[in-house]
């Protein structure tokens, strides 16, 4: 038996032994426990959808609770489509935000919660006046399901036998049930498509990125969260002006003077000279032997000279 399989089990004998007098659902066969159908009551009054009966479908992924359920209405509510998935963040349409720990009761406490939240362009959901809401409410008790067991019992049908069955087990339906509560901050998370998306493209103030900034371990963190805390709100209506009564004055920062730094010796373009390698002088072999030579012409001509000037004299 797979994980999910043991996890929907549980799930549906949960139901079965501490029942909620606002909602009923269980697999629609024993075969398939993928596919599940409810009956859920609207939100109590002033609600549009006070004393309406709804019933869906849930349809479960076989890797669930790791990934989340779809969910879709049957019956025309004036608020979701019919038979259309809804866009919410407990379903498939928003896998990054589901918890394992949550389950089908969670689930239908929650849409059961957000039923009188405001559409806003969210997918599956119906944008209509309060009166067409309390007339389809009115209809929905008498709406029938032909899939489901029971030969085709209307809702209120379905929901009466379900609350006797909740007055046996010790459930005092006619008293709102404190325990029947979505779990703390998964209301925020029941946002239509495009508030979520809103909101993630709305640039964050400053206190959020302060916030949002991660730890500092050098301390120069915190000396910047001091700086921040003494800047004045931004402006909410939009003039520029601010609300100067009661904002706090800013707190210059102290300018450090610039450091003044010694001026470079600038340097002129040189023109770069290449050595010339240095010749050394070759020594011939021959040099004593040519300079005997050329001592020898010099006194044969000094000689000859000599004579000339004797023969003259004579």
């Amino acid at each position: 038996m797979s994980r999910s399989v043991r996890r929907l089990m549980k799930e549906a004998s949960e139901l079965s032994n501490s029942p909620s007098p606002h909602f009923h659902a269980q697999p629609v066969s024993e075969s398939n426990l993928y596919d599940w159908h409810f009956t859920l009551a609207g939100p109590p009054a002033p609600s549009p959808y006070a004393g309406g009966i709804y019933h869906g479908r849930i349809v479960l992924p076989s890797t669930y609770p790791l990934r989340p359920p779809s969910f879709r209405f049957l019956t025309p509510s004036g608020r979701f489509e019919v038979n259309r998935e809804i866009c919410l963040s407990i379903s498939g349409h928003h896998e990054e935000t589901w918890q394992p720990a949550w389950g089908i009761r969670t689930a239908l406490l929650a849409i059961r919660s957000f039923m009188d939240g405001d559409v806003k362009g969210q997918v599956g959901g119906l944008e209509v006046s309060d009166e067409i809401r309390i007339e389809h409410a009115r209809m929905s008790r008498e709406w029938r399901c032909d899939v489901c067991e029971g030969g085709g019992k209307s809702n209120e049908q379905v929901l009466s036998e379900w609350r006797e069955v909740c007055r046996g087990k010790g459930v005092d339906i006619e008293k709102e049930d404190e325990t029947e509560r979505v779990p703390e901050g998964l209301l925020g998370l029941l946002l239509p498509r495009s508030n979520s998306s809103t909101l993630a493209s709305s640039p964050p103030s400053e206190s959020e990125s302060v916030s949002a900034a991660p730890a500092d371990l050098t301390g120069e963190g915190d000396k910047r969260g001091e700086q921040s805390s003494s800047i004045a709100p931004a402006d909410a209506d939009g003039d520029g002006d601010g609300d100067r009564g009661s904002a706090a004055p800013l707190v210059p920062r102290p300018v450090q003077p610039p450091v003044s730094r010694p001026p470079q010796p600038r340097i002129q373009n040189v023109p770069r000279l290449t050595p010339t390698p240095a010749t050394a002088p070759v020594a011939s072999q021959d040099s004593p032997w040519l300079d005997r030579a050329i001592f020898g012409v010099l006194v044969a001509l000094i000689l000859m000279i000599l004579r000339r000037v004797v023969n003259v004299e004579d």
